[in-house]
């Protein structure tokens, strides 16, 4: 399971059509109190942030995340376009465990997915 907290449309329609080529499971999240429900309820083995989403306040959401024993394991990924050098690093900050630009995120979707899923092809 993958949890997903991505409000642009291409991406998510990108995430979406990728993990269904490769059998993953993945849930969508709107908000910071969505996703950090949906971590609770779900345990996804990835989180996967739009660092440069308003409506998910990711770097105070990432930070929240990693603070909670009850999402131990979950891991973080967010990704931002690479120009945006202060969000990056905040994310870094926050306890992301990857930080990708949005670029080389697109280019290595496929890996990424299947690195939350090791047992799929």
């Amino acid at each position: 399971m993958v949890l997903v907290a991505v409000d642009d449309l291409l991406f998510s329609s990108k995430i979406r059509a990728t993990a269904k080529q490769l059998g993953v499971d993945v849930q969508f999240a709107r908000t910071p109190e969505e996703i950090l429900s949906q971590v609770k309820a779900l345990k996804p083995a990835l989180a996967i942030f739009d660092l440069n989403s308003a409506k998910t306040d990711p770097i105070a959401t990432i930070s929240a995340l990693k603070r909670d024993p009850g999402a131990t394991g979950v891991r973080a990924i967010g990704f931002a376009s690479h120009v945006h050098t202060d969000l990056i690093a905040a994310a870094r900050a926050a306890g992301a465990d990857d930080v990708l630009p949005r670029s080389a995120f697109a280019g290595r979707l496929a890996e990424i997915l299947q690195a939350a899923h090791p047992s799929r092809p």
